[in-house]
């Protein structure tokens, strides 16, 4: 079974469980690795010793804009052009 997920790591986040993010690319949920694995083995009750191969493989990596970057001066927004009047 091969599943895609989207990996966020922000190591400066205030809280420690949003330091490392898995989440589904389509729902943005975060996946319950243990009922995956669930899936696999089927529904007969029962304890099962299992073996899970987790292959980590980067396949395309965003970068982060820096917010400093993208903050704008409100004033420069709001502010109306000056015209000038013509005699």
């Amino acid at each position: 079974m091969i599943k895609h997920y989207i990996l966020s790591l922000n190591p400066t986040a205030k809280h420690d469980w949003d330091r490392c993010i898995l989440r589904d690319p389509l729902t943005a949920k975060r996946p319950d690795l243990a009922k995956l694995v669930a899936e696999a083995v089927g529904a007969d009750t029962g304890s099962y010793l299992v073996s899970v191969n987790i292959e980590v493989k980067v396949l395309e990596q965003a970068t982060v804009v820096q917010t400093e970057q993208l903050s704008l001066n409100v004033s420069d927004v709001n502010e109306k052009p000056k015209l000038r009047e013509v005699a």
